[in-house]
């Protein structure tokens, strides 16, 4: 595991510099910032925004380290203003982005939620992430077991969750192979980093 609880098998790719640990590393363990026109610091989650970008680990203490000691400035070579939520906001942003994707995952049909169908899923071996809310009965989650050579995912809440299959809460999700189960490991590895864990969660459940 790199900083941030991002997975270091996912292949080489781009690299960039955190400019709070010095660390270079793949770009998918960062989060991306700009400057907006007005000169403020704005997390870029998707990597897209316009601009000079400037990075730091997708890790709570590098992000408070880099607001503290006011990096963003260097980073960005320009005089910035720092919201004074600026890590509370990225972590708001990731878990949306978390969110929307396990929706998305819902509505193609790699996605299922309820104790019985994620039950029936991992059985089936049709199951290769299994999602449990972090706010859930220990012992209820305990029940299931992570898919053999598959992830587990139990930093998200159990209101977050709900969010993302249309209901008021979920405790039990589960994700298909392919489609869109890469996506969502690698972006709630970094929500799991900003949420300032490193243990994957608690109350995970072995294989």
């Amino acid at each position: 595991m790199g900083r941030g609880g991002a997975s270091t098998d996912q292949g080489e790719g781009p690299e960039r510099k955190c400019i709070a640990t010095g660390e270079v590393q793949p770009k998918y363990g960062l989060i991306r910032f700009v400057a907006d026109p007005d000169g403020q610091v704005v997390p870029d989650i998707l990597g897209k925004l316009p601009g000079r970008g400037t990075y730091v680990a997708a890790d709570r203490a590098a992000l408070e380290r880099a607001v503290a000691k006011k990096l963003f400035a260097r980073g960005l070579k320009r005089p910035v203003q720092v919201p004074a939520d600026l890590v509370d906001e990225v972590e708001r942003q990731l878990a949306r982005r978390v969110i929307d994707l396990i929706s998305l995952a819902r509505k193609s049909g790699g996605a299922v939620a309820g104790y019985e169908k994620v039950k029936d899923w991992l059985a089936k071996e049709e199951a290769e992430i299994l999602i449990q809310a972090v706010d859930g009965s220990g012992r209820g989650k305990s029940k299931l077991s992570t898919p053999h050579f598959g992830r587990y995912i139990g930093w998200l809440s159990a209101d977050e969750l709900g969010m993302a299959f249309g209901r008021q809460t979920v405790i039990h999700a589960a994700l298909a192979s392919g489609g869109l189960a890469p996506r969502v490991v690698e972006e709630a590895q970094r929500l799991r980093g900003v949420r300032g864990l490193t243990d994957g969660g608690k109350g995970r459940p072995e294989g």
